[in-house]
């Protein structure tokens, strides 16, 4: 069973058994690190992608469940903020810029999966309120993304920082 995804804009066809999860076919067979494997159970968010647009986990559903689909993961924002936007290239999404200028990653393990989250959220709901912001990052449940380091409220002012510099269209076109 050949299965093939488009990964950050690209066609990528899976030499991968179905069953490994893509998590592992997106790190080992496409040299993608920014999804990590935190807890092996989508309890944690670390692994987060886009496919088709909305955010899931990767660590444990396998590579057949997303055949056909497109996967974005943290590498493939800028890209994804360029063609929205029409631009021929960017350096960075502006979650990517928001984050730099929030300071938020301490030791920055969970940040793929918040940016992944953001962008999420972003692209339903432009203007966040903090409620929004909080439920999305919520600590439990099944959209749970667990910081061990804490830093929520940086994570909190990154998306309100990121909001408006996606509604300015910020982006450095090269």
């Amino acid at each position: 069973m050949a299965i093939e995804l488009v990964v950050n804009g690209k066609k990528e066809k899976v030499t991968s058994s179905p069953d490994t999860p893509l998590l592992y076919v997106l790190r080992g067979e496409l040299g993608l690190t920014g999804p990590k494997f935190g807890c092996g159970l989508e309890q944690c968010g670390a692994c987060s992608v886009l496919a088709n647009d909305a955010s899931r986990r990767s660590c444990v559903k396998p590579v057949s469940d997303f055949d056909g689909q497109s996967i974005t993961t943290v590498e493939g924002l800028p890209a994804a903020w360029a063609k929205a936007k029409k631009l021929r290239h960017v350096d960075l999404h502006p979650i990517q810029q928001a984050w730099i200028e929030e300071q938020v990653p301490q030791c920055g393990y969970c940040q793929n999966g918040m940016m992944i989250t953001a962008a999420n959220l972003l692209g339903t709901n432009p203007d966040p309120s903090v409620s929004d912001i909080m439920t999305a990052f919520s600590t439990s449940g099944p959209s749970a993304h667990l910081c061990r380091c804490g830093t929520y409220d940086a994570i909190i002012k990154a998306v309100q920082r990121a909001a408006k510099l996606m509604a300015e269209g910020a982006g450095d076109e090269h």
